[in-house]
């Protein structure tokens, strides 16, 4: 297996940047069920709003409580008004949400010009949110903590270039760890973006960083990948759903933009339980692709799934994840945990 960020030529066939990807292995994985509608679209927001996506979820004392990034907008007249909100809402079963009559929460000064993409863990009696930020300098990861889900205190702000952080649910070796993805676009030639990890005592100071998973590492994938939701702890290690993106130039325009050659799906990885910045598993295939006029036709960009929420259920058999859909709507897949530790350690 792939591991910190070295290939294992022997165990699959890699796309090189740029190349088109095997498209044969773009199947939804058999294991996966999905809800047949959103769990959260505009439709179900109180406010003004276009876009509800990449959303944050996660479930305490038998409620789901769900931070999802709000772009407001006209989603019928495919309008956007270039502002971001942070929504809230709560639901009991996990697919009903009921969203809180006003955002949670919003950054805005002369350097900051909003926040985004929220995911949601819960350590030692307190909510910690990850968000991306976008600066007048570049695009940075920020962390906050709240009790009450509507007072936060932000304990830190990265340097450009870093985003899509989320946290793991739980200290591992008594520290605060993380998944991140640096953008470092002169060392590596573009836009070849990669998984990392790092580590802090205290949510504020953060170091020793370690490649967890390069591009190179996964075969549908020849644009860039990133981490998707707090990873969800088993008997075998950490389950970890990422989302890898493929490019081709020949695709058109796909959305509501002038043109969109990305392709967005969801990948699945196991990483060691008491060192997760090793890889020891990965499904070779995606675990989730865009399928049906939902994910390929509708929303502000079509064939762009982000995962963004993984919960293990009370029965510990089974696994949500939520996603985004289109980068319009918030849905809901199911899988069996054993099926899903199976395809990371399948053809090993």
């Amino acid at each position: 297996m792939a591991t910190n960020g070295m290939v294992d030529s022997g165990l699959f066939t890699m796309a090189k940047p740029r190349e088109k990807v095997d498209e044969s292995i773009y199947k939804t994985a058999a294991c996966i069920t999905r809800y047949p509608e959103p769990v959260l679209s505009h439709k179900d927001v109180p406010y003004r709003s276009a876009l509800t996506f990449n959303a944050g979820v996660l479930k305490k004392d038998g409620r789901y409580i769900m931070i999802f990034r709000n772009d407001v907008g006209d989603f019928d007249r495919q309008i956007l008004d270039g502002k971001t909100n942070l929504g809230l809402a709560f639901s009991d079963d996990g697919i009903h949400f009921n969203v809180e009559p006003e955002p949670c929460f919003e950054m805005k000064s002369s350097e900051i010009n909003r926040v985004y993409d929220p995911r949601l863990s819960y350590i030692d009696g307190e909510y910690i949110m990850c968000f991306a930020v976008d600066t007048r300098h570049g695009v940075c990861g920020g962390i906050a903590t709240t009790k009450d889900l509507h007072n936060f205190e932000v304990k830190s702000i990265s340097v450009p270039e870093n985003r899509n952080m989320v946290m793991f649910p739980e200290k591992i070796n008594g520290k605060y760890v993380r998944l991140e993805r640096p953008m470092p676009v002169y060392s590596r030639d573009g836009n070849y973006f990669d998984i990392w990890l790092s580590d802090s005592p205290d949510l504020v100071y953060w170091g020793n960083s370690k490649l967890v998973m390069g591009t190179e590492d996964v075969p549908f994938c020849n644009d860039k990948i990133g981490p998707g939701a707090p990873p969800i702890k088993t008997d075998k290690g950490w389950l970890m759903i990422f989302h890898a993106v493929d490019v081709d130039p020949s695709r058109g325009k796909n959305g509501w933009e002038k043109y969109w050659r990305k392709r967005y799906v969801i990948g699945i990885a196991l990483l060691d339980k008491d060192d997760p910045s090793k890889v020891i598993g990965m499904s070779k295939r995606p675990l989730i692709v865009p399928e049906g006029k939902m994910e390929t036709v509708d929303g502000y960009r079509a064939n762009a799934l982000f995962p963004c929420g993984m919960l293990m259920e009370d029965d510990n058999k089974t696994v949500r994840i939520y996603y985004s859909a289109g980068d319009a709507v918030v849905r809901l897949a199911t899988a069996n945990v054993d099926d899903l530790l199976a395809l990371c350690t399948e053809e090993r």
